[in-house]
């Protein structure tokens, strides 16, 4: 039997968290504002979750909306919300701090990736702004990330696929690749089928009543197309 693919769902509330469990996400990625890109939830709302959620959680480090370049003010902000959130026995938190020159700033996520340990360490869409992606993958993996979230440097992951095959193929067993933005029923197999990904990721929104929220439905029509390549 084929490896089954994990679905992670990105979620900003409560509400939707629940939406994306009852759909069969296997994992969730919460976070707050998803319009500008999303920030870090609200305590009282990482708490809930933690509570009423059964899948694993993963937890979105992000001080504020924007580039990626933090003051030593805002690093402090994010060590203080990692240790936050390992105190409640999440699954992991993401998170990415890149250099005005656009490479990855090793020293700050290094220490990031060590406070958070022994928690998964996933790199966020920061990686899409990189200058050199495979170089930025190598550093990575040297600093122990556990996966990279990308949309091949796009603004989805469809115009984004020939740059996340090659990522796939570099990156190897050595660091999970994980493909998000833009994901939805009728693309999921087109990018499993070009990338050959183990996680896919996706927000599975609808709009209702000028809110977005994650859609259940969406989620089990993504799984069943996941299933079938697992099958």
């Amino acid at each position: 039997m084929k490896q089954k693919i994990l679905f992670e769902a990105c979620v900003g509330s409560i509400e939707s968290a629940l939406a994306a469990e009852e759909g069969g996400a296997d994992r969730i990625e919460l976070c707050k504002d998803l319009h500008c890109g999303g920030v870090t939830p609200d305590r009282d709302v990482i708490k809930s979750v933690m509570q009423k959620i059964k899948i694993p959680v993963n937890v979105l480090i992000r001080p504020r909306a924007g580039h990626f370049c933090y003051s030593k003010e805002e690093s402090d902000k994010m060590k203080n919300d990692i240790e936050f959130v390992k105190s409640l026995n999440v699954n992991g938190v993401v998170f990415g701090i890149l250099k005005n020159d656009g490479t990855v700033d090793e020293e700050k996520n290094s220490e990031l990736v060590e406070l958070a340990a022994p928690l998964s360490s996933t790199f966020h869409r920061a990686f899409d702004m990189v200058n050199n992606p495979f170089a930025a993958l190598e550093t990575l993996v040297k600093l122990g990330f556990e996966r990279i979230l990308t949309s091949g440097k796009e603004p989805t992951v469809i115009e984004g696929l020939d740059l996340i095959s090659e990522l796939v193929n570099k990156a190897g067993s050595r660091i999970m690749v994980m493909p998000g933005g833009g994901v939805n029923e009728e693309n999921i197999g087109t990018v499993i089928e070009k990338t050959f990904v183990k996680e896919i990721h996706s927000s599975a929104r609808i709009d209702l009543d000028g809110f977005a929220k994650t859609s259940a439905e969406k989620i089990k029509k993504m799984k069943q197309i996941l299933d079938g390549f697992a099958a």
